[in-house]
């Protein structure tokens, strides 16, 4: 492998892709599920919220464990199960069993995640460069190509159990190829008697409220984007998945340029731009209420949203090596944040879904918008 391109990289790179799959061929076929169950929104939202409680019970195990055994030790297990989780959903037969499966894909898809980001952060320091948002742009790019693809089997009424198991194999393939080429586990364990234990510090509760406001757009636009194009305007299946592809493509556009883009802006500047026109994208969406306005609403979305989050987890890893060390890890540090910050990717789908019994799900998706041009603000006022 050259040096630009070492094996730990790539195999940090292919992780990222294994966790989009998983959550773009899931995202794909919510309409299709949601069909099968035959259940309100309300209720479908309740399941989406055993997701979020799966979700923040395996973010801490996660964090604690890659700073104990090593992040590598915890990204290959957790890949497996996740892809397991993936084709586990598709087989559920009534909606009891199809909100636990959601409860155990939310704790493996967060496990892996904040395994494969600690690792992704001592990647960075041990080669001086700058990958997270390229890391998350590939991760984009992984919802993208799965979300075209659930797309395509929607409309060409493919069975779900089909397709994910298809996602699935590939998942646990991709494990497979990566589990010999990540840094040893000795790159990053924290043991503890290196770390002790005090209360955390107040900086990673206040990063992660920021980052919950970016987060609960990035989850509603996934979550019901497609049913409000299918259900309020009554689009064909692979029409209604649009929006959030390319929403997915915007996403994958700015984490790309991300790094390139921080080492001409401050962070600071690009989270209050970002977040910003984010926000007036979805408000814009809703106000038009169009599957036109709609499409162009995501596509503005995904790009303001774009490196929000890479940007929030390097600045939590920094700030934990280099101010708290003695206090936490960087996984833990990332963990903590990740945790406030993907209990809004999804909780806030259940939340959307409450409001949109109550006024229709066209106007509760003017929440997430709110919150990103609150994000905007809070942004200006917090970080430097």
């Amino acid at each position: 492998m050259s040096a630009s391109f070492p094996k730990p990289r790539i195999a940090v790179s292919l992780a990222f892709i294994t966790n989009g799959i998983a959550t773009g061929t899931f995202i794909s076929r919510i309409p299709d599920y949601k069909h099968f169950l035959h259940v309100s929104t309300f209720a479908f939202g309740f399941s989406l919220f055993c997701a979020s409680i799966g979700v923040l019970l395996g973010l801490g195990p996660g964090g604690r464990l890659s700073a104990r055994f090593g992040s590598s030790r915890v990204i290959i297990p957790t890949s497996f199960f996740l892809a397991f989780t993936v084709f586990l959903i598709s087989i559920t037969r009534n909606y009891l069993e199809f909100t636990i499966a959601l409860f155990i894909f939310g704790a493996a898809t967060s496990s892996q995640d904040v395994s494969m980001n600690a690792h992704a952060l001592t990647l960075e320091h041990k080669y001086d460069k700058k990958y997270m948002s390229v890391f998350h742009g590939i991760w984009s790019t992984g919802t993208l190509i799965s979300s075209l693809l659930g797309g395509l089997a929607s409309q060409l009424h493919l069975k779900v159990c089909f397709h994910a198991l298809i996602a699935a194999f590939i998942c646990a393939l991709i494990t497979v190829i990566i589990k010999d080429w990540l840094l040893p586990p000795e790159s990053d364990i924290h043991s503890k008697e290196k770390v002790k234990r005090k209360r955390k510090p107040k900086i990673f509760w206040i990063l992660g409220l920021l980052a919950i406001c970016g987060q609960i757009g990035e989850g509603a636009t996934g979550d019901w984007g497609s049913i409000l194009a299918r259900e309020t305007y009554h689009v064909a299946p692979f029409i209604s998945t649009l929006p959030y592809i390319l929403f997915s493509c915007t996403m994958v556009l700015g984490r790309i340029s991300g790094d390139r883009l921080r080492h001409i802006f401050p962070d600071r500047k690009l989270v209050i731009f970002g977040s910003g026109i984010a926000g007036l994208g979805m408000i814009g969406a809703m106000l038009f209420g169009n599957i036109a306005s709609e499409i162009i609403g995501w596509f503005i979305a995904g790009a303001g949203l774009s490196i929000l989050i890479p940007i929030f987890f390097v600045q939590t890893g920094e700030i934990a090596r280099r101010d708290y060390a003695e206090i936490m890890a960087p996984s833990e540090g990332v963990a903590m944040v990740s945790g406030v910050a993907y209990a809004g990717f999804m909780a806030g789908p259940p939340i959307i879904g409450f409001f949109a019994s109550v006024i229709s799900l066209r106007w509760a998706l003017l929440i997430p918008g709110l919150l990103a041009l609150f994000l905007s603000y809070g942004s200006s006022k917090v970080l430097k």
